[in-house]
């Protein structure tokens, strides 16, 4: 009885990795294992240095000035400076973490300073000061919104904001955005009337563009500012638990045209979402 031919092709043997292949693939592995600790690392030495030499070595020489002020004045028993230097050593270690330590309770009491009302004013009636010196007056604006926005508190200013559905580049393909702004304006006399939406990008949320849109092509999501802003950074792996519902819902408005559906209600409750 003669063999009958197989029906399924052989598989092809599989190539076996050189030496410098598997060198690549494991050091990429491991590089990718190692590399969000060392970045970490760096960045708490490169901030204990920042704040080391910037604020935390001129407090340790406030100090050693203060102390030796004191003792002249007989405020305290009068020290050589030798003994001040000795006890306040900045080469030392526990030195430097007492001034660190200070230094960071600095930023706490100048943020809680700025904070409040006459702190601010306070702060803008010196930076305008400041901005009178010609050469600063040329670094300061450009380095002022760089640290604005990489400090900025951004989650409060979204705290209140809706999300919607827009259609920024053509008809039927949907970004996620924030209206910003509870007012409304428009473009021209006789012009529609226009909502602020800001289209944040993947992964870094917080960044975007803005966009001025017809309030009648904004269509409203059930969905927090949390669950959009856990799809944004995920690359859309998150979803939200009405992930569903919201694909209804944009069918419906991209077939009944967005005019008649778009208009911005008040966010529902979360417990009426629920149980719809």
């Amino acid at each position: 009885m003669s063999e009958q031919p197989s029906q399924f092709p052989a598989s092809p043997r599989r190539r076996r990795a050189s030496f410098l292949e598997d060198f690549r693939r494991f050091f990429v592995r491991g590089l990718a294992a190692i590399l969000p600790t060392l970045i970490t690392l760096w960045l708490l030495v490169w901030a204990w240095d920042f704040l080391w030499q910037n604020i935390g070595q001129y407090i340790i020489h406030f100090i050693r000035l203060a102390w030796y002020y004191a003792g002249k004045q007989g405020w305290m028993q009068p020290q050589s400076v030798q003994y001040i230097m000795y006890h306040w050593d900045i080469g030392d270690l526990s030195t430097r973490i007492i001034g660190v330590l200070l230094s960071i309770v600095l930023v706490y009491f100048i943020g809680v300073f700025v904070g409040n009302l006459i702190g601010r004013t306070f702060w803008r009636l010196a930076e305008r000061a400041v901005l009178r010196i010609p050469l600063v007056r040329a670094i300061y604006p450009a380095v002022k919104q760089v640290t604005d926005f990489i400090l900025a508190d951004r989650t409060r200013h979204f705290a209140q904001s809706r999300v919607v559905a827009v259609q920024p580049h053509e008809q039927n393909i949907w970004s996620l955005g924030l209206v910003t702004s509870s007012g409304s304006w428009t473009l021209g006399e006789n012009a529609e009337e226009m909502v602020t939406v800001f289209v944040p990008s993947t992964p870094t949320s917080f960044s975007g563009y803005v966009l001025v849109v017809p309030r009648s092509k904004v269509i409203e999501l059930p969905m927090t500012v949390e669950e959009a802003m856990r799809l944004l950074i995920s690359g859309g792996v998150i979803m939200p638990g009405e992930g569903k519902t919201l694909g209804r819902e944009i069918t419906a408005a991209s077939l009944a045209g967005a005019a008649s559906v778009g208009s911005i209600a008040p966010p529902a409750p979360a417990e009426k979402r629920a149980a719809g």
